[in-house]
C-alpha cells in the first residue's frame, strides 16, 4: 500500500502537470549509455538527457529538445529529450546515468516514475 506522502506527492505532480497544460505519465525509468540519438545530437553518460518511447513522438512530433520533469519518491530531475527508446513501453523513459542517479542508485536498475513534458 503506498504511503500517504508518496500518494500526495504523486497527486501534487499530476496537478502541476495539469496546470502547465501537460499530461502526466506513469511508467518505468531505466538508464542507458547514450551516443548519437535520433534527434541528431551525440551525448554522454553525464548529460541530462532522456529517450522516450516512439509513441510519444507520434503524439508530439516536435519532442526533440523539449525538457521533461521526472518524479520519484520525493525527488525530482529534469532532462532534455534527445532520443527514442525503442524498447520502452509507451509511458516509460530511458535516461542517461547522470539523471538516474539524481533519483535512485544505479543498482536499482528500474523504477516506477511519474513524468511530464515541461
Amino acid at each position: 500500500m503506498p504511503s500517504f506522502t508518496k500518494t500526495l506527492s504523486t497527486l501534487t505532480l499530476a496537478t502541476l502537470a495539469l496546470l502547465r497544460g501537460a499530461a502526466a505519465f506513469d511508467g518505468d525509468l531505466t538508464y542507458y549509455t547514450p551516443g548519437l540519438g535520433s534527434c541528431g545530437r551525440t551525448n554522454t553518460e553525464t548529460d541530462k538527457i532522456v529517450a522516450v518511447a516512439p509513441a510519444q513522438y507520434v503524439a508530439d512530433p516536435d519532442l526533440c529538445g523539449k525538457s521533461i520533469t521526472i518524479h520519484l519518491g520525493g525527488k525530482t530531475a529534469t532532462a532534455t529529450v534527445v532520443d527514442k527508446c525503442m524498447g520502452c513501453s509507451d509511458d516509460s523513459i530511458d535516461v542517461a546515468p547522470a539523471v538516474f542517479e539524481e533519483l535512485a542508485d544505479l543498482s536499482v536498475g528500474r523504477a516506477k516514475v511519474t513524468w511530464f513534458v515541461d
